[in-house]
């Protein structure tokens, strides 16, 4: 029986917890998630958990923030003037917004506060510094492609496995 391992194009179930018991993100309802091992789309530690399993196989593994998206990094706190954001807009505390790199990347942002000069945006993925349980399926195993990839996978703006700054999961 086929195994996962390196270049081949898998698929998965998964239900991605934190330690609260929360659910973070999930293929439920869409189509599994297909990765292609080795290419660096899912953080290492999801693809490393998966290699060597067989077609509908299930497990559960835990990812330490090391192995997932790293620890939080008060570096990656950044304030902008108030005058540098476009008219009209009206940021809030607690809001993710996405906001463009010089080279034109998207990547979400999450308001951290406001004050009369300035807005401090929070760029650490939002699930850095968390352990996140993931239950998954092996649905498939192919050599090539099934899916066509087009962007992520789920909803950036809540850290969803299918997506992320170096990748997910």
């Amino acid at each position: 029986m086929e195994k996962v391992d390196s270049g081949l194009f898998v698929s998965v179930d998964y239900t991605g917890t934190l330690d609260n018991g929360e659910v973070f993100d999930s293929s439920e309802g869409r189509q599994p998630m297909e990765i292609q091992m080795g290419s660096g789309t899912v953080v290492p530690g999801f693809e490393s958990a998966i290699v060597g399993m067989s077609l509908n196989e299930t497990k559960t593994f835990t990812l330490s923030p090391e192995e997932a998206y790293g620890h939080r990094d008060d570096s990656r706190m950044q304030d902008f003037p108030k005058s540098d954001i476009p008219a009209g807009m009206e940021p809030e505390v607690g809001q993710t917004l996405m906001l463009s790199t010089p080279q034109g990347q998207q990547i979400p942002a999450r308001v951290d506060s406001i004050d009369d000069q300035k807005v401090t945006f929070d760029l650490n993925h939002p699930l850095a510094g968390q352990s996140l349980t993931f239950k998954i399926e092996v649905v498939g195993i192919n050599e090539t492609a099934t899916q066509q990839h087009g962007g992520c996978g789920s909803d950036c703006s809540t850290g969803g496995c299918g997506c992320g700054d170096a990748g997910c999961c």
